[in-house]
């Protein structure tokens, strides 16, 4: 399970933007979190996948308490879950070719060697090229780039995805391509998805059950939620 509970947070302090949230996901199942822009979801989105601790509150995955967040939580937390935000340009580094992107997590987790055929394997399987994998993220489309940066979320088999907003940039076809993807890596690993966004239509499609916001959060939240999806 993938499991958040009373969960608070915020970027500035006495500024809250999400209050008292709750929320648990099962291996496998697909759970869509639909609410405004602005309403905190994608705060809690990076709680979720342990990129921002919570002021007060509890998050459990796999029945293990967090009790680290981004680096300080244990190594085998932060690579059970990948991530894919809405916005890939300020996620992904520009410096970096999307071979290197792809492969950015197994050198930094010490499995230098797996990149070579990981990357590749997994390039085409979002549907990339070899040229466009020796492009940097200014020489490609939003979409392109997207394709990359869930690459990257699924190179080290994550047990459980958070993709916040992932589609709210692209066109109809490429939303139906990540889509599919996501569909199936969790067929064939059994993971657990967060699919926050506002459309609805999109995630009743998607998910086994969609949660509105005022369900998971009902005691309210700031509606100003600024923050960059850096990673």
């Amino acid at each position: 399970m993938l499991e958040l509970a009373s969960v608070s947070a915020g970027y500035e302090r006495g500024v809250p933007v999400v209050l008292d949230a709750s929320l648990s996901l099962a291996p496998g199942e697909a759970v869509g979190l639909l609410g405004p822009s602005g309403c905190g979801k994608s705060t809690l989105a990076r709680v979720a996948a342990l990129l921002h601790r919570p002021w007060s509150g509890g998050v459990v995955v796999d029945g293990v308490p967090v009790r680290g967040w981004r680096y300080g939580a244990p190594r085998e937390l932060r690579t059970a879950i990948g991530v894919v935000f809405q916005q890939p340009r300020l996620s992904a580094d520009p410096r970096l070719t999307l071979h290197d992107l792809i492969a950015e997590p197994l050198r930094a987790s010490g499995r230098r060697a797996e990149a070579a055929d990981r990357t590749g394997s997994l390039a085409a399987t979002v549907g990339l090229t070899g040229d466009l994998l020796r492009r940097r993220p200014h020489e490609v489309s939003d979409g392109q780039l997207q394709r990359a940066c869930l690459a990257r979320a699924l190179v080290l088999r994550p047990r459980w995805l958070v993709c916040d907003e992932m589609t709210a940039m692209l066109d109809a076809s490429t939303t139906a391509a990540l889509v599919a993807v996501v569909e199936s890596y969790r067929r064939e690993t059994g993971a657990g998805l967060l699919a926050v966004g506002h459309d609805r239509v999109l995630l009743e499609r998607w998910c086994d059950r969609t949660v509105h916001w005022d369900e998971v959060a009902p005691a309210g939240t700031a509606r100003d939620e600024q923050r960059p999806a850096e990673v």
